[in-house]
């Protein structure tokens, strides 16, 4: 599944093509993907003028001039694709400005979704009321993190991928962000002490600016707007590494968790 840095690097691809540019044409060619399109949003997005892209957590927001916000979830397999040479079946929403140029947003999956909402409103989108601060941003601190874990029994990493303490991690820079830090995930929340909270900050955000950079890990069907498939998986040190050598010396431990697997090294992360 596309994680934060796969669309923040989706966003800053979109920037340099969409912003300033007036939409001349919207094209659905289904009528949903995880949930139906907004019904009007063909009528909305004609002749509107993007003014700004931005992310919040896993999602992208695209802003224009009618006070409307376009805001689109990659699911498991979406990606926006500029200028293709031609259609494929799961382009299912096209986009076409006034340059000429065409951006489609392929989903095989459908796992994805598109919302179209009032940019005042944003706040009271419903996935983002109960939403932690952005694991980029300033609010998210050691202090915040120690007071958002008091108490709080239930693993580390479990806790890093609750949105509602933080938004926008997913399991494989938790995973590589645990590492980094030197603590096991199943370590409990509440236990850790301000100063393992500090360089598990730094650690996330460390983690984070790589994989952006990096253009994000390759998984699956994910690629960046320009079709250019992201190297950050080429950096990891634990996360898909069952069995290999960590830096340490040590093999590289897997724990099966329902669907997602834990990666962690025993003698680096306690």
């Amino acid at each position: 599944m596309p994680e934060l840095p796969e669309v923040e690097t989706t966003v800053r691809g979109l920037r340099p093509v969409l912003k300033g540019a007036q939409i001349v044409r919207l094209l659905l060619r289904r009528a949903d993907l995880r949930r139906p399109f907004p019904a009007d949003i063909g009528q909305r997005l004609t002749g509107a003028v993007v003014t700004g892209l931005g992310r919040r957590a896993k999602y992208g927001l695209i802003d224009t001039d009618r006070g409307d916000t376009m805001i689109f979830h990659l699911g498991m397999s979406g990606r926006w694709r500029v200028d293709p040479s031609e259609t494929l079946p799961h382009d299912h929403l096209v986009l076409t400005t006034a340059s000429g140029r065409t951006l489609a947003l392929n989903d095989p999956r459908r796992f994805g979704s598109v919302d179209l909402i009032e940019t005042a409103t944003i706040d009271r989108y419903a996935p983002f009321i109960a939403m932690g601060p952005e694991p980029l941003g300033s609010a998210f601190t050691a202090d915040y993190l120690g007071t958002a874990l008091a108490g709080r029994a239930a693993p580390i990493k479990a806790m890093l991928l609750d949105q509602r303490i933080v938004g926008g991690l997913g399991n494989i820079y938790v995973c590589e962000a645990l590492h980094m830090a030197g603590i096991a995930p199943s370590l409990a929340a509440g236990q850790i002490a301000t100063t393992r909270l500090r360089r598990l900050v730094e650690s996330i955000r460390i983690v984070l600016a790589a994989a952006i950079e990096a253009g994000g890990s390759t998984l699956r069907d994910y690629a960046r707007p320009d079709g250019e498939l992201g190297y950050f998986s080429k950096q990891w040190l634990v996360y898909g590494r069952e069995g290999e050598p960590c830096s340490c010396g040590a093999l590289v431990e897997r724990q099966p968790e329902g669907g997602r697997s834990t990666f962690w090294c025993r003698k680096c992360q306690r």
